[in-house]
């Protein structure tokens, strides 16, 4: 059995739409997708008029060489959201199927199964806020087609061992896809769960641009997974998922001194993490700080709400985390620039009351 037979039967024998530019075999002379034959008025940089293609090769080739996977398995889209809808949408029959998470988690993974009437069977994390495996397949039925596993998980930080990953893709073999969400993978220093791909074809990945390579506006996300899942996702991913210029940008940001800096960045970044948690857990307002492998930290607070309402109050915006069951009271904290830093300090200093 192929991973892929796991998908809906009815989105596997679908004949995916075929747009004007993925006929295009060549030529010069483009009057096949009804676009228009000049460039916008408004002068912009590049030729906007035509119609990108669905999957740049050159943008695809270098994200096979950055993540160290063939570019038969890779899916270019508009960040991590789009691949975890398409997953959910090929893979889980409205008011049939179900997925499975750990909360507290990454809160995409809930709402594309509630867009596509699927079940969400919660396995929650433990206390340390560390992955239960075997609790979380003891809640795995025959209805459950996704488990999503992120790591370093968001909001808290921790990362899930890739021995407790693969255990998980053994035992789910033929029986559900286990989706390991990496966008924070870069900040933690570790190899990433794609080493598990040659091994288990039910295992796939996302990785983005937005975070360590600062391209968050671009909406530039990759799935890495077996050929055929890719193939698959294909076929309903929109005719044209990645404006030009957003390809131009991740195009800039793959070349070798980009990639140079944005390794010394997220160093930096990694030593500024270490620094902001000592300073945090050494306020009279945080009662803790987490172990983090991400590029945020979560800090348990006396009162969380009113430490957000002052931080907002001096114009520092943090997330308030604390409706999650098991983070009473906790807010996530970017890890940001010295000055960043430097007016957050400020802040949780004055004892004012919030205006």
């Amino acid at each position: 059995m192929s991973a892929v037979d796991l998908a809906r039967p009815e989105i596997r024998a679908l004949k995916a739409y075929s747009s004007a530019r993925m006929e295009a075999s060549g030529g010069s002379v483009l009057l096949n997708a009804n676009e228009s034959p000049w460039p916008s008025v408004m002068g912009e940089a590049g030729p906007l008029n035509r119609y990108p293609d669905p999957q740049p090769a050159e943008l695809v080739q270098r994200l096979a060489g950055l993540y160290g996977v063939a570019p038969a398995q890779v899916l270019a889209g508009r960040g991590s959201d789009e691949a975890i809808d398409l997953l959910v949408r090929a893979f889980c029959r409205a008011g049939q199927d179900a997925i499975v998470i750990s909360p507290p988690t990454f809160g995409m993974y809930s709402v594309s199964a509630g867009i596509q009437d699927a079940a969400v069977i919660e396995a929650p994390l433990r206390a340390d806020f560390s992955l239960d495996a075997d609790g979380l397949l003891g809640c795995v039925t025959g209805r459950v087609k996704l488990v999503f596993v992120c790591s370093p998980n968001n909001p808290t930080g921790n990362l899930v061992p890739l021995a407790t990953i693969e255990h998980l893709a053994v035992a789910l073999t033929d029986r559900a896809l286990v989706v390991v969400d990496e966008a924070y993978i870069e900040f933690a220093g570790t190899p990433s769960a794609t080493a598990l791909l040659a091994r288990h074809d039910n295992v796939v990945v996302l990785r983005t641009l937005s975070k360590a390579h600062a391209l968050a506006a671009a909406r530039v996300g990759t799935l890495i997974a077996h050929p055929d899942i890719v193939s698959l996702l294909r076929g309903i991913l929109p005719a044209y998922p990645l404006p030009a210029p957003c390809v131009e940008a991740a195009l800039a940001a793959l070349t070798l001194p980009a990639l140079t800096a944005t390794r010394v960045r997220v160093a930096g970044l990694v030593e500024a993490r270490g620094r902001l948690a000592e300073v945090l857990g050494a306020g009279a307002d945080v009662r803790a700080v987490f172990p983090s492998s991400a590029n945020f930290l979560l800090a348990r607070c006396s009162d969380a709400k009113g430490v957000y309402a002052r931080l907002l109050a001096a114009g520092v915006v943090v997330r308030d985390v604390s409706h999650h069951a098991a983070l009473t009271d906790c807010l996530r904290i970017t890890v940001g620039s010295d000055e960043d830093h430097r007016r957050l300090l400020v802040a949780l200093s004055r004892r004012e009351e919030a205006a």
